[in-house]
């Protein structure tokens, strides 16, 4: 997806556990056709682990005719995750990918050196009108992987290990967690995973990673006594043993990971630990240097600031 700066996400309620180092509640914003609700970047925490881009999309229901079109646009530096509860996006890239994203399966895209993609929804759907909702997170790589080579991964829903007890549901999505480790290839060390709850019943996010969020897309969750509603973005400090019981039917995202080297440049749809890797990927984008995505005519001219 392509992105530009916009306001942070407000900050929440009071701290309310001495776990809990940061709650943030998503701005919503309008992208051309549907809402997403931004958590990450923001001005008190750039990443959670690796992750530096947190983005809901919808819920939104299309009407006949209509559909989302991210025209091809690049990426350097960084991974792309796309997950989604509801609808279908057909997604190209400039290594040739061209493939359907539908609800539960784990798509990564890594730029690396660089990696241009279109997201739009299919012609089907868009005939009929359809629905959209899910997540798509931004992956910063390590320093050693920023020039790697582009590359694309798809797991469909049936691969992805699942773990259910009682009134818990949980996919793995990346990384490992509830004793059960995930297929996808990673650079770094990271973590993602689907939990739905019943109302009464409770899930641990483990110690672990070094640092770790919990996002809660819908429904309301206690954590040591204290109920937050969502959507809410809530990061912890690392090393507290962490339990989420849902006080009604929740839906939430387990995320987090190994912290990088440091902190990242971002513009526009390149980060980078190089402020002058920047400059040179909006010099190529400028110049038309990206390989152009097969089949689409379309682009996202380069942002005039």
């Amino acid at each position: 997806m392509s992105w530009m700066p916009s306001q942070d996400p407000k900050l929440g309620d009071a701290k309310s556990c001495d776990a809990l180092d940061l709650i943030i509640v998503p701005r919503a914003r309008d992208i051309g056709g549907f809402e997403v609700r931004r958590a990450l970047p923001h001005g008190k925490r750039q990443m959670v682990g690796p992750f530096i881009f947190f983005d809901q999309m919808g819920p939104v229901q299309f009407v006949a005719g209509q559909g989302m079109d991210v025209r091809p646009h690049p990426h350097i530096g960084l991974a792309t995750v796309t997950y989604l509860f509801d609808g279908r996006v057909m997604h190209r890239d400039s290594e040739g990918n061209a493939l359907e994203i539908t609800p539960g399966a784990m798509n990564l895209m890594t730029a690396g050196r660089g990696i241009v993609h279109s997201e739009r929804t299919p012609g089907d759907v868009r005939a009929d009108g359809g629905a959209m909702y899910g997540i798509q997170s931004w992956i910063a790589l390590p320093e050693a992987d920023e020039e790697t080579d582009p590359s694309f991964q798809h797991f469909d829903e049936a691969s992805l290990p699942v773990v259910e007890d009682g009134g818990v549901k949980a996919r793995i999505i990346a990384g490992t967690a509830f004793g059960r480790a995930s297929p996808v290839g990673m650079l770094s060390d990271w973590l993602y995973a689907e939990v739905i709850l019943q109302a009464g019943s409770s899930a641990p996010l483990d110690p672990d990673h070094e640092e770790r969020a919990v996002y809660v897309v819908r429904g309301t969750v206690e954590i040591a006594g204290q109920a937050f509603e969502g959507p809410r973005l809530l990061v912890f400090r690392p090393g507290d043993r962490i339990t989420v019981q849902a006080v009604t039917g929740a839906h939430l995202m387990f995320l987090g990971g190994t912290a990088l080297e440091g902190p990242r440049y971002i513009w526009w749809n390149f980060v980078s630990s190089r402020k002058e890797r920047i400059e040179e990927a909006k010099e190529a984008w400028r110049s038309g240097s990206f390989k152009p995505v097969p089949d689409e005519t379309e682009f996202i001219p380069l942002p005039e600031r």
